[in-house]
């Protein structure tokens, strides 16, 4: 299995707001770099599909180290929170709808496929490929806010 090194992160202007997320892929002397936005979202959305369109873009099954500086995505995954919002129909424990459904079971769709294990770093940091993200995440909202 190919060992892939991602780095994600997701930003919006307003919360919601503009938003936009950029994602860093390495594998040996390889690197490539993905952006994208939406109009009208929340940064927590921005977070998930930024890791979401990373692992979209590997063509086979790999052994990911995936960096975010996102607690939602990391403990939503590796606190086993999704997977049991999934289990009782996408309600949380207090029975309250778990947010941003779509997006969850995409990543625990993408999870099944690829062996991932999530670095969490503090963002804003100074971690340079978290640094790299973030300014292709904000790139792409200020295109929309012009």
């Amino acid at each position: 299995m190919k060992k892939v090194y991602i780095f994600t992160d997701g930003a919006c202007s307003g919360n919601p707001g503009a938003g936009g997320w950029g994602v860093v892929l390495k594998y040996g002397r390889n690197e490539k770099e993905l952006s994208g936005s939406e109009p009208l979202t929340t940064n927590n959305r921005m977070e998930l599909t930024a890791v979401i369109m990373a692992l979209r873009a590997l063509k086979e099954p790999c052994e990911v180290e995936l960096t975010t500086d996102s607690k939602y995505v990391c403990d939503g995954v590796e606190k086993g929170w999704a997977r049991s919002w999934r289990a009782r129909g996408w309600k949380k424990a207090d029975g309250k709808p778990a947010l941003n459904p779509d997006l969850w079971e995409e990543l625990l769709r993408l999870l099944d496929i690829h062996r991932v294990s999530f670095v969490w770093v503090k963002g804003h940091a100074g971690h340079p490929e978290n640094e790299r993200c973030d300014r292709l995440a904000a790139g792409e909202y200020m295109k929309l806010k012009g």
